[in-house]
């Protein structure tokens, strides 16, 4: 039996499941295999990037799977070189190519890179591309509040904002923004890269109370707090359980414990760093 996500509600009217399958640093072929095989799983939200080099690999696994285009997801993000109006739109075309589809479910902006001070422009192609339904829905990664209020200051507002997210980095000002603004808030690195977030007693303590996995754990904290999740595995069973936690609940004593484990752990930061 499959296990499918539950979806959230995007303002352009489409529906992205709240996990996801992450496919950095996969090859084309490792893609294609994991995105095949998630799909059997019950998988229909798939994370790629030009970045990736795996966009390829992962339209690949989708038509292997056999899987209607109609109920699949897909999220591709592009590079700054095509941070500009026309840019942007050629990105969505040069990736619909790699992909092999007619249409990508969601268009991100991979990083701000404020220095070159041109993502308002690539927002404002996305959005065109939008319009003549080369895309779905539109939104960022990696953006801090800063910029998306330059982004609200033009009228521009992204549907989600995919970010380095897990219960020692929380994210709160990036979230506060979010919530004020009607953005979406979607988790990369959701488990705690760099980090030994599945091995702090807080969360195997809960896993051994619920009889799951500590990853379970933490991806049911991102659902119950309203986030989507893309978690990354290639091994089955991991995607499996991955996706398989929607029977059952951490109460608010439990959640706000989660809420609390924020700690230094530093991440990339994207007034300086970008590709």
């Amino acid at each position: 039996m499959t296990v499918l996500s539950p979806v959230l509600p995007l303002r352009s009217g489409a529906l992205i499941p709240q996990i996801g399958l992450g496919t950095w640093p996969m090859d084309d072929d490792e893609a294609a295999s994991a995105v095949n095989t998630a799909v059997g799983l019950g998988y229909r939200h798939f994370d790629t990037a030009e970045n990736y080099g795996n966009e390829k690999g992962v339209g690949e696994g989708l038509r292997r799977s056999g899987l209607d285009r109609s109920e699949a997801f897909i999220t591709t993000k592009f590079n700054k070189e095509w941070h500009s109006f026309d840019g942007a739109r050629q990105a969505a075309e040069a990736a619909l190519q790699r992909l092999g589809t007619d249409y990508v479910d969601l268009l991100l902006i991979h990083w701000p890179n404020p220095g070159l001070n041109r993502f308002v422009d690539a927002f404002r192609g996305m959005r065109a591309a939008q319009e003549d339904g080369l895309v779905r829905a539109i939104g960022v990664s990696n953006f801090k509040p800063a910029h998306l209020q330059q982004l609200a200051d033009a009228g521009l507002v992204p549907e989600v904002n995919q970010i380095q997210l897990d219960p020692y980095r929380p994210r709160r000002d990036v979230r506060e923004s979010h919530a004020r603004l009607d953005i979406v808030t979607e988790a990369w690195s959701p488990l705690g890269k760099g980090t030994d977030l599945l091995k702090d007693s807080r969360i195997t303590a809960l896993a051994d109370k619920y009889g799951r996995t500590p990853a379970q754990i933490v991806l049911r904290w991102d659902v119950q707090s309203g986030l989507v999740t893309i978690p990354k595995s290639a091994n089955p069973q991991r995607m499996a359980e991955n996706l398989d936690v929607f029977g059952f609940e951490l109460d608010a004593e439990e959640m706000a414990a989660l809420d609390g484990m924020e700690t230094d752990d530093r991440i990339s930061d994207s007034d300086v760093f970008g590709h």
